[in-house]
């Protein structure tokens, strides 16, 4: 839509084009989970959770217990980079403890 600019004498000079802002979409969030296996240790996988996911040690605890008693657990929800960015630093700092802990993300 565009509507006529008057200059000084009142005749028209130009036009003012408006244009409708498109509505913004939000971010698809992804869910990063933890896999359990039978050699990492329980206190090794509350640390990673304290560290990465800034659980309290109560919260790290229950998801621990709960990927261990399930199999799998959800560590936190993020944008897609965020998610990525922490399942590449679970990833890594289990690799330089010799640990398989596994994590993956998943779409929400």
């Amino acid at each position: 839509m565009s509507d006529p600019v008057r200059g000084t004498d009142g005749g028209t000079v130009g036009q003012i084009v408006t244009k409708t802002k498109d509505k913004t979409e939000k971010p698809s969030l992804y869910k990063v989970l933890l896999l359990n296996d039978d050699y990492t240790p329980m206190e090794f996988v509350v640390h990673v959770l304290e560290r990465f996911f800034s659980k309290t040690q109560e919260d790290a605890t229950r998801i621990m217990l709960h990927v261990h008693n399930h199999g799998v657990g959800i560590c936190g929800v993020y944008t897609y980079e965020i998610a990525e960015t922490k399942v590449s630093q679970v990833m890594d700092f289990a690799r330089q403890h010799q640990h398989p802990l596994q994590c993956t993300m998943e779409k929400d």
